[in-house]
């Protein structure tokens, strides 16, 4: 499975399971078991560089197993052929999207005049408040 033109995915790497899936299709949902559940082993990737094996694993974390596969269920079809492709094209984008390095957070202070702002908002507050209470009411 080719992701971009240096990094593909040998096909021996991926792992298919089959299951009965929900949703909509009648009585032919009991029969046939077109739900796609795709396991990828991510520490024995070899394919993958080591940063955007970290990217990709900090990213999915809810979809690794303990055992450190990656699992993508397809179930949006009702053809088993449909929902393989669409389990290769999820793992796709997922490794597209861990490729990208993410830009560093400068961290950064209020301005002096948005201070000033908050503090001027929260004093038309009180007084707002203020006003509303009865008169000769000290507290």
């Amino acid at each position: 499975m080719e992701i971009t033109e240096s990094i593909s995915v040998p096909d021996s790497e991926l792992t298919w399971d089959f299951a009965r899936s929900g949703g909509p299709g009648g009585q032919n949902v009991n029969k046939v078991a077109s739900k796609a559940i795709l396991r990828w082993n991510l520490p024995a990737n070899t394919s993958l560089p080591a940063d955007v094996k970290q990217r990709l694993s900090l990213a999915q974390r809810s979809r690794i197993t303990t055992e450190g596969d990656l699992v993508i269920q397809g179930q949006r079809f009702r053809d088993q052929g449909k929902n393989i492709d669409d389990c290769r094209e999820k793992l796709r984008l997922m490794i597209l999207q861990a490729l990208h390095v993410p830009k560093p957070r400068r961290p950064t202070k209020p301005s002096r005049a948005s201070k000033l702002r908050r503090l001027a908002a929260k004093k038309q507050q009180a007084q707002r408040k203020a006003g509303r209470r009865p008169p000769g009411h000290e507290s």
